[in-house]
């Protein structure tokens, strides 16, 4: 997935929504892989996963037309009114923590910060997750103490779960691991960690 089938996706959209109420409009977070291309990363996906805002009246017309332009485009997409449901683990208030990446006739989209799309790679974690959290962080500088305690804050606010425990290992190793390929040398992990540790206390 790259920007260019980002866009065309988005066009095809807006193409199928033309005959929405005066009025109407379409707001999209961008989250998954296609938010990390648009943030510098580069792991491969044949998907767009993004959150919609709309009108309640014109959901099901807005479903319909995501529906089309995937089939029109062959681009496959997963949807939802709320992403913070696809994970046992909170993306906290990230709807208040995004970026304008363009604007399509009706549909407005946005991209999740990149500390608030890490949250979903540390949750999942898989080798091709790792890399690319790592190429989206060395574009996008983020103070690793602060990064931390984020992490910490959404395992601290998520239902305990067997995702808890997985999370949290999956965050200590990722700031041992890869936090001085990141900030540098001077990366000092185990300030990180404390941060980390302190945000989620009740773990």
């Amino acid at each position: 997935m790259d920007k260019r089938q980002i866009d065309k996706f988005f066009q095809a959209l807006n193409r199928n929504i033309e005959g929405l109420a005066a009025g109407g409009k379409l707001e999209v977070i961008l989250t998954g892989a296609a938010a990390g291309t648009i943030l510098g990363g580069s792991r491969p996906s044949i998907d767009i996963d993004f959150e919609i805002s709309c009108d309640k009246k014109n959901l099901k017309y807005i479903e319909d037309a995501i529906n089309r332009a995937s089939s029109v485009t062959g681009i496959a997409v997963n949807f939802s009114e709320d992403i913070d449901r696809w994970s046992q683990i909170t993306f906290l208030d990230y709807r208040k923590h995004t970026a304008a990446y363009k604007t399509f006739g009706r549909v407005a989209v946005s991209v999740l910060s990149s500390a608030y799309w890490s949250i979903g790679k540390i949750t999942r974690y898989l080798d091709p997750d790792v890399d690319d959290l790592v190429k989206v962080l060395r574009n996008n500088p983020v103070e690793p103490s602060a990064l931390a305690a984020l992490w910490g804050r959404a395992l601290e606010k998520s239902p305990r779960s067997s995702a808890s425990f997985t999370f949290k290992r999956h965050a200590e190793h990722f700031l041992r691991t890869y936090g001085a390929a990141i900030w540098g040398k001077g990366f000092d992990s185990e300030n990180c960690l404390k941060a980390f540790w302190k945000s989620s206390d009740k773990y």
